[in-house]
């Protein structure tokens, strides 16, 4: 019998919110290797926000995902076949393997792993791309100083947990802001913010204003709207913004600043960046992330859901903020 590859495809293009229509699970039969090349099974996939941008045909920095062809997305997983000499039956390997059962690869920009130092969950999340994200945008662009404080919007999400940590091995005072209280409770408790603001309090700014009583030096987006407003208010002469992601918009809603004006007077670099576009970094990055989870001094929290069919769900769900942490679909 025919083995088959269990698959997800992007059917269309949403037009608003993302819906289930825009996707089709399919069964595919599994293709013969060529020389250079390996199989891997997927075991875990890794739910991120870039994918609603992917989704549309807007410009933006990279290719629209195809219509008709296997959703992209980070994988961690196990070769099961191998005609490459550098990989082996066996060997655990996370890459952009896509949506389905199985994945078929040249090597190309797949690295090995090892689930004796981490989690193999880990390396989707804290001690993989989102990790780095947040390495890159905090040293790179924000560039702490022991003393300064740092803010980090979806603090309790994948990115924004490791910003803040980092930020604290630094030195540096970390404010979070997520959506309700059980997950600040978590941002301060677990993961060791110095405080952390509701958004959907009803006085964000406020609560902010009580937060950062010195300003705010240095500070992570990744959401847009009145968030970003609310902290480009309370910035300080010279602060340093990286800018990783603006989900209130996602959906095609409009963003718009209330105080642009504050860039200049406050005379703040404002530095939009794409993680793939650095990848000097990732080995040291990399390195510095495993380790410090191996140590327990960097910690995450992830959301798993089961099933291939689960991932769109899955990746609506993040967009509405319901993940806790990683957002992970375990592959049955």
């Amino acid at each position: 019998m025919t083995q088959m590859n269990r698959r997800i495809l992007l059917a269309s293009r949403p037009q608003g919110p993302i819906s289930s229509d825009n996707f089709k699970l399919e069964a595919a039969p599994l293709a013969p290797l060529a020389e250079g090349q390996f199989r891997v099974r997927n075991l875990y996939l890794s739910i991120d926000p870039y994918m609603r941008g992917r989704m549309s045909d807007a410009k933006s920095y990279a290719q629209p995902q195809a219509l008709g062809e296997v959703m992209l997305g980070g994988a961690v997983g196990e070769v099961v076949e191998s005609k490459h000499r550098g990989f082996a039956a066996g060997d655990k390997v996370t890459g952009m393997f896509g949506w389905q059962e199985y994945a078929i690869s040249d090597g190309a920009g797949v690295r090995k792993v090892d689930d004796s130092i981490v989690p193999l969950t880990a390396y989707l999340g804290v001690a993989g791309m989102p990790g780095v994200t947040a390495w890159y945008g905090l040293n790179k662009i924000i560039a702490p100083r022991a003393g300064q404080t740092v803010v980090v919007s979806a603090a309790s999400g994948a990115v924004g947990s490791v910003v803040g940590q980092l930020a604290k091995l630094a030195g540096c005072r970390a404010v979070g802001i997520a959506g309700g209280e059980r997950k600040c409770r978590y941002v301060v408790d677990e993961l060791g913010f110095d405080g952390c603001v509701d958004y959907k309090g009803g006085n964000l700014y406020r609560d902010l204003k009580a937060a950062t009583p010195d300003g705010v030096d240095g500070y992570f987006e990744n959401v847009g709207g009145e968030v970003l407003d609310a902290t480009l208010a309370r910035m300080n002469p010279f602060g340093r913004i990286a800018v990783c992601g603006m989900i209130a918009g996602y959906d095609g809603q409009p963003v718009p600043m209330k105080q642009p004006s504050i860039i200049l007077t406050m005379r703040l670099l404002v530095q939009g960046f794409i993680v793939t576009e650095h990848l000097d970094v990732w080995p040291e990055a990399l390195s510095t992330l495993a380790t410090l989870v191996a140590q327990k001094k960097l910690h995450y929290r992830e959301s798993i859901v089961e099933g291939l069919e689960q991932a769109p769900e899955a990746l609506m769900g993040l967009l509405q903020g319901k993940n806790f942490g990683k957002q992970i679909v375990k592959i049955a």
